[in-house]
């Protein structure tokens, strides 16, 4: 049983190593703001993984988007904030967020309906999915409320800038 054990993890090793070097074009993560305006909304919670959008099985594995961390996420005039346990901070600006949804599951978590929020954005030519479940189910609406608010505001702050 135990050499069956290894063989089993070594096999894991060797699928994750393949998957990031699949992976290898996706480009960097964005730089945290120095200065982030006051939260929106915040909670915690367990931040999921990131998938190729629309395909909840395909984990990024680069940046350590792949794994799944005890988190904190906050929504900020800037953009998205995943302050990961272990893993390092997501910063996601608001002009490349795309959508957000409630999901009742996605890379192997699994919840009750609407238990996951799934925002959807872009990393430079990716679009990604990344998934956050809130540690009290309140939070969830007033996360959601707040970031369908920014993805509506995007495109006009953009406009106003280019003015």
């Amino acid at each position: 049983m135990l050499s069956l054990a290894v063989v089993v993890f070594a096999l894991l090793a060797v699928g994750w190593r393949n998957r990031l070097r699949r992976q290898a074009d996706v480009d960097p993560l964005p730089e945290v703001p120095a200065e982030l305006g006051a939260a929106l909304a915040a909670a915690d919670g367990q931040y999921v993984a990131s998938t190729t959008a629309g395909d909840w099985l395909d984990r990024i594995a680069v940046h350590n988007l792949g794994i799944r961390t005890n988190a904190g996420l906050s929504v900020h005039p800037e953009g998205v904030l995943f302050e990961r346990s272990g893993a390092g901070p997501v910063f996601i600006p608001a002009a490349s967020l795309t959508g957000v949804r409630q999901e009742s599951g996605m890379a192997g978590k699994f919840v009750e309906k609407d238990g996951l929020l799934v925002i959807s954005w872009m990393l430079g030519s990716r679009e990604l999915d990344s998934g956050f479940r809130s540690r009290h189910a309140g939070d969830k609406a007033i996360l959601l409320n707040a970031l369908q608010d920014l993805i509506s505001a995007a495109p006009q702050a953009e406009a106003d800038s280019g003015k």
